[in-house]
């Protein structure tokens, strides 16, 4: 009875892990030199690249990119952008293996937006000369 309780008990746990944000630490080190697609939907929704120092550059797949960066807040991954600087975007940040499900905060809505193909996607910016 006690393997079966402890097999049960454990695996009760497993999902609250699982649904446990990443933290600065452990979202930078999968992030860092790396070009991520992401898409809502199934469908593309944008490209980020995730440079040293916790610097990004974003595009909506448009060929317009904007430089920003990013912290922790709470359980809250943040990003701020050259476009809108009093305006962070912060979103809780999961890690779900070969893909990161991402649930955006800062609106009314909670849109979920997940890591689609790294880098399948070229980051192409007109504005910024590469």
């Amino acid at each position: 009875m006690k393997p079966i309780l402890a097999l049960l008990c454990a695996l009760a746990a497993a999902p609250l892990h699982a649904e446990t944000p990443l933290d600065a630490e452990s979202f930078e080190a999968l992030v860092e030199g790396r070009t991520l697609t992401f898409e809502i939907a199934g469908e593309p929704y944008g490209i980020e690249r995730y440079m040293e120092g916790r610097r990004v550059i974003w595009s909506f797949l448009d060929g317009q990119c904007t430089q920003g960066e990013w912290y922790q807040q709470g359980e809250a991954i943040c990003f701020v952008y050259d476009r809108a600087p009093d305006d962070p975007q912060c979103w809780e940040i999961y890690d779900e293996g070969e893909r990161l499900r991402t649930v955006f905060l800062s609106g009314e809505q909670r849109s979920t937006l997940y890591e689609a193909r790294p880098g399948d996607e070229e980051l192409v910016c007109n504005n910024f000369g590469f």
